[in-house]
């Protein structure tokens, strides 16, 4: 039996709300706004975005798949809490998937791409000397964002991009002790640099060296207990 148009065009809309819920609870997620460890409360949040608990949990469904949620028999959905095993089987994807990304830029780089990366580079240099981590952070993920959306492999983004989502949960914000955001951007520098140069072989070993060397920074601070989950 088909629908009639009124029918169609409240699923329709029943579809937007879940879509435009998962991505608002995923901001709230991933900015930390919703800790890792924290109970969906659906009372509170459907009163929050003015809606009933069914959309709610349709959306929570979504970023469950996405690995960004758990569901706890008889107990309820979870923000999932990253193990440091799991955070660092992460950074070995993510290290291969940024060298492919750096090799694939190499062949692809232009002015405006050079331009772009060296004004982000500035910029971060510039947050490393005041030793500015609030607003290197931000700078530092739209660095590595761009050069894998440059990329021009769309598979490469979205793994990419739920890699580092994950991350997101482990709140790694304090790897980066005493110097080491100088340490990371001439690491940065190298990776501009091989891609200025289009050697796709230096870029990818730059790219994924880069990603490897902050799990060992990652890694060098949990033995000395500066960082806390």
């Amino acid at each position: 039996m088909e629908k009639t148009e009124q029918e169609e065009g409240k699923t329709a809309r029943a579809v937007s709300l879940t879509s435009a819920l998962e991505r608002e609870l995923e901001r709230l997620i991933l900015s930390g706004e919703l800790p890792p460890g924290d109970r969906i409360n659906e009372i509170h949040l459907a009163r929050r975005f003015g809606t009933s608990r069914g959309p709610i949990r349709e959306a929570t469904r979504s970023l469950e798949a996405k690995g960004l949620v758990q569901v706890v028999r008889n107990r309820g959905v979870f923000i999932r809490r990253l193990s440091v095993e799991e955070a660092l089987e992460i950074y070995d994807l993510r290290a291969a998937l940024f060298g492919l990304a750096g090799r694939l830029l190499a062949g692809r780089m232009t002015d405006q791409l050079l331009s772009r990366l060296t004004e982000l580079l500035s910029k971060m240099d510039e947050a490393a000397a005041r030793a500015d981590f609030e607003s290197y952070y931000p700078l530092n993920l739209a660095f590595h964002d761009f050069i894998v959306t440059s990329a021009g492999n769309a598979t490469l983004v979205a793994k990419y991009k739920s890699f580092v989502n994950l991350l997101h949960l482990f709140r790694a914000r304090s790897l980066v002790q005493g110097g080491g955001l100088a340490v990371s951007n001439r690491e940065h520098a190298e990776i501009v640099a091989a891609l200025a140069a289009g050697d796709a072989e230096r870029a990818h070993e730059a790219c994924r060296r880069h990603v490897e060397l902050a799990k060992h920074r990652l890694i060098r601070a949990l033995q000395v207990n500066q960082f806390q989950t």
